[in-house]
């Protein structure tokens, strides 16, 4: 049964159309993407361990370290074994992950929440978050910035569904939960429940992209499409270079730098969405803000970070990818300023501000991939982009950490005002300037760092039957 995950039996018949292989990677990302709600449920997790925030905190902290281990790690595995395998592996960890953090909850063990949401469950965000990537370029060699837009965009839209739904789950589970009171918090049998419900749920929905995943045919290209109308374009190579041999150029180091810092920018704030919008508008106590517009503050944030996935990562396309990386961190710098500056003025400034920059941050994660293989071709493209997201680990410890670090020396939850956040903010503003100069600094990569010919032919072979009706051209429908 197993063996249906096997490379050989997910290639594409002729005729199979590409625009069938977006709605697989989205059904596993959607899921995966519901790290960024749990500044949802983050109050009451802190209530019921009687914690910090910080210690809140380090739960996502590790669970994105694990995201850019297991990619770094397993990248190479996801190429050799194909998205269905990957995927299935990626939505076995990312269950055990909830039902061990709901384990957690229900004994009052801290540690067992870190090993299971931030553990196990971060090892399936890596795999999953890595798995549809290469399979999505290799399916739009005309169009990589759309294709990786496609494929990265459902992590950004998860918390979108997922804060709305778990708020709703915690009031189901609890009578006595109010979503629309800031001080209310939910009962560790409704954070169980919540928990359970999560990862049963989202084991059934990513089967769904397991069954349904393609990998296109050898020498498979879509219909009329030219390669030389992309290889034309400035910083654009027609080679091919290994994962091994990327990590050998400055140039993949300064783009680790680049997602580095554009990450560290975000994720701090992004995790800390809910109650941040809330002490931006807090006066004597009070915040005017109720925690219902907070979670649904989270869930815009959520649809602008999946919205800049698709709509920045395709001007990419256009413009390029080292000038989309110029307007990510230089305007960046400019709404960080004003946010910390002008941000508790007026709820409207805000939240226009907020969704600005998230979905800046949301494209500079779906632009890298194609920045990726514009550098270094396709051949091993999964698995360089798996060992960049380490850099994705390092800024997933560092952001919430500033934030959290500041926060924690302010006050306690529900004390906390804009000013509170605003050494934080311009923290964040001198890391997205250090990486607005590292990104005028990549180059292409010199020639002998490129792969023969030969050693960077396509893989796997297709079974015989497949390969018998597997043509050049395929659907382009």
């Amino acid at each position: 049964m197993l063996s249906a995950l096997d490379p050989q039996h997910t290639v594409a018949p002729a005729g199979y159309s590409r625009w069938l292989i977006p709605p697989a990677a989205l059904s596993v990302h959607l899921c995966i993407g519901q790290a960024y709600a749990t500044s949802v449920y983050k109050n009451s997790l802190i209530a019921h361990f009687d914690t910090s925030q910080t210690a809140i905190g380090v739960i996502f902290s590790i669970a994105i370290v694990m995201l850019g281990l297991s990619a770094a790690v397993g990248g190479t595995w996801v190429e050799a074994n194909g998205p269905r395998k990957a995927m299935f592996v990626s939505a076995c960890f990312w269950t055990a992950g909830f039902l061990v953090g709901a384990l957690g909850i229900a004994t009052r063990q801290l540690w067992l929440l870190y090993l299971g949401y931030g553990f196990l469950g971060g090892i399936g965000l890596g795999i999953g978050y890595i798995s549809p990537v290469s399979t999505l370029i290799k399916w739009f060699p005309d169009r990589p910035g759309l294709a990786t837009g496609l494929a990265i965009m459902g992590f950004g839209g998860g918390a979108m569904v997922a804060s709305p739904l778990s708020r709703q789950l915690l009031s189901l589970y609890d009578p006595t939960y109010d979503p629309g009171n800031a001080g209310s918090v939910a009962s560790s049998g409704a954070l169980v429940g919540l928990f359970l419900t999560l990862g049963i749920g989202y084991f059934v929905i990513m089967m769904f992209g397991v069954v349904n995943v393609r990998v296109p045919a050898p020498g498979w290209r879509p219909a009329g499409f030219d390669p030389a109308t992309v290889t034309a374009k400035p910083m654009v190579t027609t080679a091919q270079v290994s994962a091994a041999n990327a990590i050998r150029t400055r140039s993949f180091w300064l783009l680790w730098i680049v997602l580095f810092c554009n990450v560290t920018a975000g994720i701090g704030i992004l995790e800390q969405a809910a109650p941040m919008i809330q002490d931006f508008f807090r006066d004597n106590g009070a915040s005017a803000v109720t925690a219902a517009a907070a979670g649904g503050f989270v869930g815009l944030l959520s649809l602008f970070n999946m919205a800049g996935r698709f709509v920045w990562s395709s001007t990419s396309d256009i413009i390029g990818r080292k000038p989309i990386y110029v307007l990510y961190l230089g305007l960046g710098m400019v709404l960080y300023t004003l946010l910390a500056l002008v941000g508790h003025t007026a709820t409207a400034l805000f939240v226009l501000i907020a969704c600005v920059i998230l979905s800046f941050y949301g494209g500079g994660f779906a632009t890298i991939p194609a920045y990726l293989r514009d550098l270094f071709g396709t051949y091993q493209v999964g698995a360089i982009h798996g060992r960049l997201l380490t850099a994705w680990s390092a800024a997933g410890v560092a952001g919430p950490l500033i934030v959290n670090g500041v926060l924690d020396a302010q006050g306690e939850p529900g004390t906390l005002t804009a000013a509170s956040y605003r050494p934080a903010l311009f923290t964040m503003v001198g890391v997205l300037a250090l990486g607005f100069l590292t990104n005028l600094l990549v180059r292409p990569i010199p020639e002998r760092f490129h792969e023969p010919r030969a050693a960077a032919a396509p893989t796997p072979e297709p079974d015989t039957a497949t390969a018998a009706v597997a043509t050049e051209g395929g659907s382009n429908r």
